[in-house]
């Protein structure tokens, strides 16, 4: 007998890498941007050393604490659509049955295959048919909130411990240049990463990320330089 051949999808790769990769952008990005602002007012080496910690540990907390409120929010909007599901499964099951069949004529089923298909999944779980069918609730899907807050700390820790490693082991004097030369470095490698990974073309994804991020540190920068002026 001839076995059947698992396929894996890297769209189930979704969730968690969008996390991950959103953490670690972030980390990169939010950190060097901030030591870039605080060196452009020329202080001392201590004192951005500090800075870089507080925002690791700060930014870390809120990537998780974000993330696990809009995951919580999304997660109780699935799971209260699926209890209105059951109810309306309990009350009106036939036209519920009527509803899934009309789904896979939409797809392009004959009426009758539709509704031995319906007969089919309902029989099996028909709550679960349903939500995948009607609802879109599926196992790739499906809201982690505390897998995404977990996986957005530690991945923003990850990517904010570059900066602050560079910062530790740099001159302030160079600090500028060291700083934002390796971040950029790094973030043109996980966007590549992440599009290899997503099955995504290469070069957009690294060009869009080294962009707009080289944009954040830049106007940091200035900002920094400028209140300096101002100031002194």
């Amino acid at each position: 007998m001839q076995q059947h051949k698992k396929e894996k999808h890297r769209i189930k790769n979704v969730n968690w890498l969008r996390a991950a990769v959103l953490g670690a952008n972030d980390g990169i990005v939010s950190t060097a941007s901030l030591v870039l602002g605080v060196v452009a007012t020329h202080p001392s080496h201590s004192s951005v050393v500090l800075t870089a910690v507080a925002g690791l540990v700060g930014g870390s907390m809120s990537m998780a604490t974000g993330e696990y409120v809009s995951v919580s929010s999304q997660s109780d909007t699935e799971q209260a659509a699926i209890d209105e599901e059951r109810r309306e499964l309990k009350e009106d099951d036939k036209g519920e049955h009527r509803e899934l069949a009309a789904i896979y004529v939409r797809r392009g089923l004959d009426l009758v295959l539709a509704r031995q298909v319906a007969d089919q999944l309902m029989a099996r779980d028909a709550l679960d048919a349903h939500a995948h069918d009607e609802l879109g609730i599926s196992d790739i899907s499906v809201a982690k909130p505390l897998q995404a807050a977990m996986a957005s700390a530690c991945s923003f820790a990850a990517g904010a411990a570059l900066p602050l490693v560079m910062v530790a082991i740099t001159p302030v004097r160079l600090m500028a240049p060291s700083v934002a030369s390796a971040a950029l470095l790094a973030l043109g490698v996980l966007g590549g990463l992440a599009a290899s990974t997503g099955g995504a073309r290469l070069l957009p994804g690294i060009l869009r990320v080294t962009f707009w991020s080289a944009l954040a540190m830049a106007v940091t920068f200035a900002i920094g330089s400028m209140v300096a002026t101002l100031t002194s």
